[in-house]
């Protein structure tokens, strides 16, 4: 478990502080992550990596010259927001374009495309390659679902070294893209991981067996067996990589990496002993084996568990992974001499607070009551909400939802003070709610706070059809921007019968407290629905089947979210103040 921390809220802001100090050769610390310290004498394409932190060395650990130019870090085991990328990409750059890298998790693309698309709007070159090496999250011909793991690695170096190599960005995404579909990669666990300030693990593995397709997120293996020798782990890893050889590749004759990667608790000495296996097994095949690492490359805090890793090269690749490279977390050869730049952060606009109408500022004067005690609900349910979470996720809705719940208050809070309107405070709550919750549900809660307020406008007090109409528009930006459907089992399936419902209720003529209230009781209806449900999307994708009888952690924070409100609405009514 982790035992030394502070204040579990503050860990990450802390770990990163911490980090930025002790790694000052190669790094500098940037609003959303770090950036090199250094560069090179000539301009090259800039890689900006990153994802959740609680992975040492990644993400910030392999920033510097060979490896990336800036690491986006987010909250532990939460992606990082759309805001946190945009600040990264655009310090690192340096004017000959800018490749995102990272695992394929739900979240992370979410916020990560969002920032390419706001970037390249804003005339950049901005290109994605993201990670799917897991074999065990997808099955053969739907590579393209698979989720980053260790494999990430493999990618960074080599796009790194493209860059170094002074490429262009066409062919630093071209190497990026071809390493991805040469890598492979298998995890298994032990025992699940403890974050800051939890009391258990985030799964559990019986005594005596190996969950088999483990994530690193705390996500719970696929399969289950008996622990095996070091040997017969070994042999379960490279005779399950050996099945799923990438097209084009003739294993016999063939010259690959491979990585073996600890995942936090496993200690090298028993990595060396699995590796001893594993090098047999696969120079008895008649591969030959180039520059392997054995190690902590992606780690899962104190996850019990390790994962390998397979390059299969060709000759490019094998040059650019070879190639010189100097980070914190991962270092090979003598790289060319660096001169200290400082960073020139390229914020991005403030957050402005425009002229409102007095009866705009009354339904803000709500809009922060509610949040307030949308916030506090949060509070009552994260520790029942993380647990639905561990069954098919990851376990950390809860501890997100509270992050985001509370930042978005407290932002709310500020622009109410400055006399801002609703649009504006709900503007100001889905910043704040992006930046400190990350992940799937943090980018979700300000597409549907940004929409709502968009919809109200900052000029009037909104009725009861202005609300419906914001809560449709609100149900629609989030099918468009998530891609989910009804029957998904995502939050989708709470938020269509509430907005069904409510505007339904808001045609025939119903005041606002009553079709509020019972598009509420229809959306709690639809998310204790869900456990029926097999998930299709996210991360609980890949435990479908374990979720089935266990409602959707998201749909079911809708929904206790839309009572809530329903009781501010309710007493303000009461008190004939409206909405």
């Amino acid at each position: 478990m982790t035992r030394l921390f502070n204040q579990p809220e503050d860990f990450v802001d802390e770990m990163i502080e911490g980090f930025a100090a002790a790694a000052s050769r190669w790094v500098q610390p940037v609003p959303g992550g770090v950036v090199r310290a250094g560069r090179a004498a000539e301009p090259t394409v800039s890689l900006v990596i990153g994802g959740g932190s609680g992975h040492y060395p990644a993400f910030g650990g392999l920033v510097g010259p060979g490896l990336a130019h800036g690491a986006v870090m987010g909250n532990l085991f939460a992606s990082p927001s759309a805001r946190q990328v945009r600040s990264v990409a655009r310090t690192a750059d340096q004017g000959r374009g800018v490749l995102l890298s990272y695992g394929n998790y739900a979240g992370d693309v979410l916020h990560f495309d969002e920032a390419q698309a706001e970037l390249r709007e804003a005339g950049m070159d901005v290109r994605t390659v993201t990670v799917t090496d897991d074999i065990f999250s997808a099955p053969k011909g739907e590579e393209h679902k698979r989720r980053g793991i260790a494999g990430d690695l493999t990618v960074f170096k080599v796009a790194g070294a493209a860059c170094e190599e002074g490429y262009d960005l066409d062919g630093v995404e071209r190497v990026a893209i071809r390493t991805n579909a040469r890598t492979r990669s298998l995890g298994v666990a032990f025992g699940g991981c403890t974050l800051p300030g939890a009391d258990a693990p985030l799964f559990e593995v019986p005594a005596g067996r190996m969950a088999v397709g483990l994530g690193i997120h705390g996500e719970p293996g696929i399969d289950e067996v008996d622990i095996p020798t070091a040997a017969e782990l070994g042999e379960l890893f490279v005779r399950h990589l050996l099945e799923d050889v990438p097209e084009g590749v003739d294993p016999e004759g063939a010259r690959v990496v491979p990585l073996l990667n600890g995942l936090g608790s496993v200690k090298y000495e028993e990595l060396f002993v699995v590796y001893r296996s594993i090098h047999t097994l696969l120079t008895g095949r008649g591969i030959t084996v180039v520059d392997p690492e054995v190690g902590e490359l992606c780690t899962s805090f104190d996850m019990a568990g390790c994962s390998l890793t397979l390059l299969w090269l060709d000759d490019e690749l094998e040059r650019l992974w070879t190639a010189p490279a100097d980070s914190p977390g991962f270092r090979r050869g003598q790289v060319g001499e660096q001169q200290r730049v400082d960073a020139v952060v390229a914020d991005d606009a403030a957050e402005t607070v425009g002229a409102s109408s007095p009866a705009s500022r009354a339904c803000a004067t709500t809009i922060v009551e509610a949040l307030d005690a949308i916030a506090r609900t949060i509070d009552e349910h994260a520790d029942e909400l993380g647990r639905l979470d561990q069954v098919a996720g990851d376990g950390d809705h809860g501890i997100g939802m509270q992050r985001g719940s509370h930042a978005g208050r407290d932002a709310a809070r500020a622009a109410l003070e400055q006399d801002a309107g609703a649009e504006t405070v709900l503007r100001h709550a889905a910043n704040a709610w992006s930046d400190r919750a990350g992940g799937t549900s943090g980018a979700i809660w300000a597409t549907i706070l940004k929409a709502f307020g968009a919809a109200l406008g900052d000029d009037a007090r909104p009725g009861t059809g202005d609300i419906s109409r914001g809560v449709t528009a609100a149900k629609d930006a989030v099918m468009q921007f998530g891609k989910a459907k009804v029957g998904d089992k995502t939050m989708i399936d709470a938020i269509v019968p509430f907005s069904d419902e409510l505007s339904a209720r808001a045609g025939d003529g119903e005041e606002l407290a009553g079709a509020w209230a019972a598009a509420a009781a229809a959306s709690t209806r639809a998310a204790t629905a869900t456990a029926s449900l097999t998930a299709t999307l996210g991360r609980a994708r890949t435990h479908g089947e374990k979720s089935v009888g266990t409602p959707d952690p998201g749909a079911v924070s809708f929904a206790l979210i839309c009572t809530t409100v329903a009781d501010i609405i309710a007493s303000r009514q009461d008190d004939q103040e409206g909405p």
